[in-house]
């Protein structure tokens, strides 16, 4: 008997380990084509389940004039992922009572213009402060810009809709809250997010942007041009340092961010569940965005995902929490042609076929 029930363990042990290969290779096959298909120059990704790492793995290149591959090492820009980290640092300081969802956004930003008088806090987490996006406006991307001067730019800008009637993405919200930061705590919102979030779950690699220094492991970005691979576009540098998402960062160290949002390391599990609301319009209508996160489903499952695009990256990330399963894609390719979230939706139905969506009508 003893040794049937050895026979059988090691039977299920080999299935196992069968079955892992099976779903590896399968999503190597989904995440190669892909990359074929969409012309990707490199690509990182990150499989966690329970916050412990299942596969993580570069393909491609990193930088295509050296020949250097992705590794997961390798530091891609942010885009608009940057965002979940920015509201995670403004809800720091809405439990240290700071900061109030509530408040209104002209107790911190004393010039600003009428319009702006009854937008709160929580309107710019959500995306429903009614103020245009400043990255649709004039703004001039090789021209260097203050703090100050950005903000100027905004309130200039006028209201698409009043505050909490509606929902248009905004850019400028995720700006002025970094200001926010900086105004309260006196600190830069990198070097606040730098001390509060990347450096006690050991993101040793997560920073803003900058030109200037060397960093080690970052990738370059790429675009396509009629076709032809070219390099990232020239910004300002002083663009690349806003809190609407500016940030280097690595699978590696999504892995620990994502570790850390099992737990209460970072935030009450009551404002990790404020941030993981879809929030609601005046109207009473949902949204479908929280604060930094897309809100939705697929099969009764629950997603909270974001994308993100910024100077020839595109990335992406999606947790889906009732499986307890998060996959990471970060592409070195413009958001024109790079579909990251395609690619993280297809290997998630990899390890559970529930998770599958429909397919896209043509």
């Amino acid at each position: 008997m003893g040794n049937l029930k050895g026979q059988l363990f090691v039977w299920v042990w080999l299935l196992a380990l069968s079955t892992a290969a099976t779903a590896a290779d399968r999503v190597d096959e989904i995440v190669r084509a892909a990359m074929q298909r969409q012309k990707i120059p490199g690509l990182a990704l990150l499989v966690a389940r329970d916050g412990k790492i299942v596969k993580v793995q570069g393909y491609g290149l990193a930088n295509v004039e050296l020949q250097a591959p992705v590794r997961p090492e390798t530091l891609f820009q942010s885009g608009s992922m940057g965002k979940q980290f920015t509201a995670t640092g403004v809800m720091m300081l809405v439990e240290e009572g700071k900061v109030g969802l509530d408040d209104k956004i002209a107790k911190y930003f004393t010039d600003a213009p009428a319009s702006w008088n009854e937008i709160t806090v929580r309107n710019l987490l959500s995306h429903t402060s009614g103020i245009k996006n400043y990255t649709e406006g004039q703004l001039d991307y090789r021209k260097d810009y203050s703090e100050d001067e950005l903000v100027k730019l905004a309130e200039a800008l006028p209201l698409d809709f009043p505050p909490g009637e509606g929902w248009h993405y905004s850019n400028t919200g995720y700006l002025l809250l970094g200001v926010l930061i900086h105004k309260v705590t006196g600190k830069f919102y990198g070097d606040f997010l730098q001390e509060r979030i990347f450096r006690p779950l050991g993101m040793t690699s997560t920073r803003v942007m900058s030109e200037a220094d060397i960093i080690p492991n970052r990738s370059s970005g790429y675009r396509l041009v009629n076709g032809e691979l070219k390099n990232q576009e020239y910004v300002s540098p002083t663009l690349n340092s806003t809190a609407d998402g500016s940030l280097y960062f690595n699978v590696l160290d999504l892995a620990k961010w994502d570790a850390a949002l099992y737990t209460e390391k970072l935030l009450q599990r009551s404002s990790l569940e404020q941030i993981w609301t879809a929030t609601k319009l005046k109207d009473g209508k949902l949204t479908g965005y929280g604060f930094g996160w897309f809100i939705t489903s697929v099969g009764g499952h629950r997603i909270y995902e974001h994308a993100g695009a910024w100077q020839g990256f595109s990335t992406g990330i999606a947790r889906y929490v009732d499986d307890r399963l998060t996959v990471v894609a970060l592409t070195n390719l413009d958001e024109e042609h790079a579909e990251p979230m395609d690619i993280i939706h297809a290997v998630a139905a990899v390890y559970n076929p529930d998770l599958a969506l429909p397919p896209k009508k043509k």
